[in-house]
């Protein structure tokens, strides 16, 4: 994605945050800004069109404000790279930080109405609904290895033929670096205010185990943008 294109989406997609208070508004576009994948998201082009998100762990909603600021840019004519944005998405979210899920509300819905619908709850207990997509980024790993399989039972349950689940894990096999990405992790976390949280994390070929086992044909990507972090994006698709 070009510099001044991924300018335009940055503004695009923080801007909302502005009237949600200064740390809202900064930590979104610090987040969308530094981390590199919600650009590879687009490039990738993990969504199909129309889906039906459901984004588990939504946070403040980052993923849908990004995705759609694309599809306005592009429907303005303003969007210059060769892989389109996807159109027509919906997303429903839930975050176990309901004060966040609101925050998301309050900025995106003005914008895009009921195509964006966030809510507190636990991930585990998550209504699935009708879905095509589904999204964990960074925190299926503060879930016990047992309740992880019972989601991904259900998430691979959920989705028909054609159906994309894509998640961002720390690959626990990759040594210090994997170490240094935990740090990190537990330091952002300390930042927004969430309590340090036990973890269970897997080695990069144990995760791509578990989703092959339930069918799903899995492609992963390393996700770190040349910094020291551990961090792989993991696309498990449905046969159509």
């Amino acid at each position: 994605m070009q510099d001044q294109l991924k300018k335009r989406l940055l503004d695009a997609a923080s801007d909302p945050y502005r009237d949600s208070g200064a740390f809202n508004y900064r930590w979104a576009r610090g987040k969308l800004a530094g981390d590199p994948i919600f650009a590879a998201l687009i490039d990738e082009a993990v969504f199909p069109d129309n889906a039906r998100v459901l984004d588990l762990g939504c946070g403040r909603g980052l993923l849908a404000a990004w995705l759609l600021a694309a599809e306005r840019l592009a429907a303005r004519g303003l969007w210059s790279a060769s892989t389109v944005p996807p159109k027509g998405l919906r997303f429903r979210g839930v975050e176990l930080m309901a004060r966040e899920a609101d925050c998301g509300n309050r900025a995106l819905q003005p914008l895009h109405g009921d195509r964006v619908q966030l809510q507190g709850g636990d991930m585990r207990a998550a209504e699935m609904g009708d879905v095509d997509a589904v999204a964990i980024l960074d925190v299926l790993h503060y879930i016990p290895h047992v309740e992880q399989e019972r989601l991904l039972d259900r998430i691979r349950a959920a989705l028909g033929g054609g159906g994309v689940f894509v998640t961002r894990v720390g690959d626990a096999g990759s040594g210090w670096r994997f170490a240094f990405s935990q740090f990190v992790d537990r330091c952002i976390s300390f930042a927004q205010g969430h309590r340090i949280a036990p973890t269970w994390c897997r080695p990069l070929a144990d995760w791509v185990s578990v989703l092959e086992s339930r069918g799903f044909s899995v492609q992963t990507r390393a996700m770190s943008a040349g910094t020291p972090f551990a961090n792989v994006m993991v696309v498990a698709r449905v046969g159509k």
